[in-house]
């Protein structure tokens, strides 16, 4: 029986995705046990953590890194991704933060400074030795989302619209994987976080 994939390898043309990204390769499927396809080298970008310090993507080489798109005043959504992810943290043991990092970049970076994201991290008990949250100048904030294939636009009254989407990048700086929405399968989230290190040995 046909179903939408929890896991959508998506071809992100038309957001400028990058330039190795091929049809082929993002139409495997969920189920599949072979590896996961390569979408092409994952976006660089340079922003400012929870800590104020500055993060680049390049700085997590030789980990496999999960980048989510959240933004802290955010009711629905966002929270239950944040609480997602923090389960699945606690699921990878030791090989959080030393091998497996996660990234969560804001979309509402006017509002979500540096020590807003790390209220809003401590109260989702992210261990923030291998947990990134992210904002930064809005303009550079807006062209890492639309590069990842995120496009958030901001209300009258302040809530952000935007695309869900989780990007898996392996240890050599390669997108590989995306998973669309928020009820996707987090066994199958922690898995390929696991195959992405194992591949790498």
């Amino acid at each position: 029986m046909s179903r939408w994939p929890t896991r959508a390898l998506l071809l992100l043309a038309l957001v400028a995705a990058p330039a190795h990204t091929s049809a082929h390769e993002a139409s495997a499927h969920a189920g599949d046990s072979e590896r996961l396809p390569m979408m092409g080298a994952a976006p660089d970008f340079t922003l400012i953590s929870q800590d104020h310090k500055p993060v680049s993507l390049r700085d997590f080489r030789g980990k496999v890194v999960a980048i989510a798109f959240i933004y802290t005043y955010c009711t629905d959504v966002c929270p239950m991704l944040t609480a997602h992810m923090a389960s699945v943290q606690e699921k990878l043991g030791s090989t959080f933060g030393s091998k497996i990092d996660f990234v969560s970049i804001t979309v509402d970076p006017e509002r979500d400074t540096p020590d807003v994201l790390k209220e809003y991290a401590q109260n989702f008990g992210a261990d923030l030795k291998g947990w990134s949250f992210l904002t930064g100048d809005p303009a550079v904030v807006h062209e890492v989302g639309r590069k990842y294939g995120v496009i958030a636009k901001k209300a009258a009254n302040g809530d952000v619209d935007h695309t869900l989407l989780t990007s898996l990048v392996d240890p050599n700086g390669i997108l590989r994987v995306q998973y669309l929405g928020v009820r996707f399968d987090l066994e199958e989230f922690r898995d390929d976080l696991v195959s992405l290190l194992d591949e790498s040995k």
